[in-house]
């Protein structure tokens, strides 16, 4: 749960430069137009070019991405967050994530979450 209005929430997670801020994984983010970016991603101690791509977006409520690979990077990484309003100026954040980098993907994936909050909540006017 972040203490911040869903707009607010919503905002900041397409706020895509940054991700490093919150994904401990990204290293590098690049703003290609309103449905693509690119990103440098360290796993297993090596650093890793991807693309990505929005394949939805649903204002306030939910947005999906996933990698576009070339031959040169075949792993694959894709994502879904959801966002529900709830009361007391709160939103509720879900993060779904795939991945064939391999490693311990809940975790992260918790990390991420409990990093996001505490960029929100420590300007949740940005």
């Amino acid at each position: 749960m972040v203490k911040a209005p869903v707009a607010d929430v919503y905002k900041r997670w397409l706020a895509f430069e940054d991700y490093p801020k919150f994904i401990t994984a990204i290293k590098r983010v690049r703003k290609l137009d309103e449905n693509h970016f690119s990103a440098s991603i360290a796993f297993h101690g090596e650093e890793h070019e991807a693309m990505f791509e929005i394949m939805l977006r649903v204002p306030e409520r939910r947005l999906a991405w996933r990698t576009i690979s070339d031959r040169r990077a075949p792993d694959h990484l894709a994502g879904v967050v959801s966002f529900a309003s709830r009361p007391g100026q709160s939103t509720c954040v879900n993060l779904k994530l795939t991945s064939t980098f391999g490693g311990a993907v809940s975790h992260r994936i918790d990390k991420c979450l409990h990093n996001f909050k505490r960029l929100v909540e420590a300007a949740p006017n940005v």
